[in-house]
């Protein structure tokens, strides 16, 4: 047997998140989800058209980008400029893509019932790229978007009326970019944070309960966050725990409507409906909403589209982004 060949069987797990990825000691990264990439294309069921773009070709940054059909069914000069969504995929910062067909067919859906222009950005992934590199990623997506540095966006897009959204490490990463943004003196039109991915050193509500039905247990919570951000490795640092003494007041974030989503039987519900709660007595001069699905796990819409709660969910959604 070889040397190499040794190596790798003697490679050594140090950490698992069960469905989803092994790390070695060696610092070889084995994930574990079944992710088929599909490219972008005019979706035959919602008429959405897709395309890929490049960011930054030194990082590898990009974003695919969606148009409704509403783009095409009008002239130029009645053409009403459309709200800007930037959607930020799961995953716990370290599995999926925007290329991913669980994600690129929810947000053909979405974009095609919403009517807005949709861009998911494709943020480097941990543990290869520690945080903050997704957070650095989906800032210059951000301020990309609101230069208009695209011609969809300079001719479809209504800059002034850009959303933030994401699910589980997306919900994360767009609340942290609505602090980023409120500490700059800039706000957005809206967020949406949906089961979002925020931990803690002490349990709060039921995360304890050993007979919670959540696919994750707060013991994959503990252990993922010093695997993804080696040099912050405190579970109440600010980036992880919002509600940490040293974390940043909610009074500060930069966007004008935010709506928060967690799911009943989800680890993370307690810290969603918790951050919805400390959002409504900080202060801050914006307009909340909270919405839970009973009986339902972490990104139940992501797996169950066609349910009728995901649907339910959807249409919240779509109602968000398109209230006057």
């Amino acid at each position: 047997m070889s040397s190499a060949a040794a190596s790798f069987l003697n490679d050594e797990i140090i950490f698992e998140l069960p469905t989803t990825m092994l790390l070695y000691q060696s610092g070889r990264v084995e994930r574990l989800v079944k992710d088929d990439i599909v490219p972008p294309a005019l979706d035959p069921n919602t008429r959405v058209k897709s395309k890929d773009v490049i960011i930054n070709p030194s990082t590898g940054l990009s974003a695919r980008l969606y148009l409704p059909p509403s783009s095409s069914t009008t002239s130029n000069s009645d053409r009403k400029k459309l709200p800007v969504l930037l959607y930020y995929h799961g995953g716990a910062f370290c599995v999926m893509s925007a290329a991913s067909a669980i994600y690129h067919n929810y947000l053909n859906s979405l974009t095609a019932k919403a009517d807005v222009l949709t861009v998911s950005v494709d943020y480097r992934l941990a543990p290869e790229n520690p945080l903050p590199a997704a957070y650095d990623d989906s800032w210059e997506a951000l301020r990309w978007v609101m230069a208009g540095s695209d011609a969809w966006l300079s001719d479809f897009g209504n800059l002034g009326k850009i959303f933030l959204a994401g699910d589980s490490a997306g919900g994360n990463i767009s609340h942290n970019l609505g602090l980023k943004l409120g500490s700059a003196g800039m706000k957005v039109e809206g967020m949406v944070l949906i089961h979002s991915y925020f931990w803690g050193k002490e349990r709060i509500g039921a995360e304890g309960d050993e007979n919670r039905r959540s696919k994750r247990t707060a013991k994959d919570a503990d252990g993922l966050w010093p695997v993804l951000c080696p040099g912050r490795t405190d579970l109440d640092d600010p980036w992880i725990n919002p509600m940490a003494d040293s974390a940043p007041s909610l009074v500060t974030l930069g966007c004008r409507r935010a709506l928060v989503c967690v799911a009943e039987i989800d680890l993370l519900r307690d810290r969603g409906r918790l951050y919805y709660d400390k959002l409504k007595q900080s202060g801050w001069d914006g307009e909340a909403e909270f919405m839970e699905t009973e009986g339902e796990d972490h990104v139940f819409f992501l797996f169950k589209p066609h349910s009728s709660k995901a649907e339910e969910f959807e249409d919240r959604l779509v109602s968000f982004f398109n209230k006057v």
